[in-house]
């Protein structure tokens, strides 16, 4: 009955995920949270002013890229040199800047970094859901509307989900990971505090609802445990439920 159960864990966050989305994407809450970074006609950071957008915005998706050209490098090393998985620490010790990673594991944080983002920028592509900043309610042109009312529109913005915050959740995919297992709590903890500090700065200039990274982060999630359910069959039971 466990090892049911735990293979359907990304099942129920996928149901969380969606009520999330039908109870927040529309809500009073979200206007009164962008409400807070609004003020006197002004949000309270310009869109690409620096120092702030070279710390929260280019410099993440710069250090993410590097992070998946570096595990491409490596996992092409262990197809062309494999690694014994029993080996020691000080057996590794002339390849230090090998990460001590199976070529599985690789496998799945380069997928998850790569399609955790991507699915949540074809979502914003097919949900036309404004920014806070297109409102009238923050100074904009458009109009107020619900996710439906926004698809049925075919208004030209996409900001929900939110696709910058999901770049960093997608290292959901590190808690995952049977090496780093012990680990796990602190990085879902530590990848939590970085995919919101990334949604919180797009928030701050209007580009997203708290509802639009909420969403980003229980989606990312979902698909960090679906993967993880596929790629370490036999090790994702004890992972989920230890």
């Amino acid at each position: 009955m466990k090892s049911y159960s735990a293979n359907w864990v990304w099942l129920k966050l996928l149901c969380l995920t969606i009520i999330a989305t039908l109870t927040f994407e529309h809500s009073a809450l979200d206007v009164r949270i962008s409400e807070i970074f609004y003020v006197n006609g002004h949000w309270l950071l310009e869109k690409g002013a620096q120092p702030y957008a070279l710390i929260f915005y280019d410099g993440p998706k710069a250090l993410l890229i590097i992070l998946s050209i570096y595990l491409l490098i490596v996992l092409i090393i262990r197809y062309k040199q494999p690694v014994d998985a029993n080996l020691s620490l000080n057996t590794l010790k002339p390849n230090r800047l090998m990460i001590p990673l199976s070529a599985r594991e690789i496998c799945y944080l380069l997928t998850i970094i790569i399609l955790a983002p991507t699915s949540i920028a074809l979502l914003k592509g097919v949900t036309h859901v404004s920014c806070p900043n297109h409102l009238t309610l923050f100074g904009g042109e458009l109009p107020y509307l619900n996710l439906w009312q926004n698809m049925v529109a075919n208004t030209p913005a996409k900001c929900f989900p939110a696709a910058h915050a999901s770049a960093g959740f997608s290292l959901y995919g590190l808690a995952f990971l049977p090496t780093l297992h012990k680990y796990r709590y602190k990085i879902f903890a530590a990848v939590t505090v970085l995919g919101w500090t990334m949604g919180l700065y797009k928030m701050l200039f209007g580009d997203h609802f708290f509802s639009h990274t909420l969403v980003s982060m229980l989606l990312s999630l979902t698909i960090a445990c679906a993967l993880a359910c596929i790629f370490f069959k036999r090790t994702t039971n004890s992972l989920i439920l230890r």
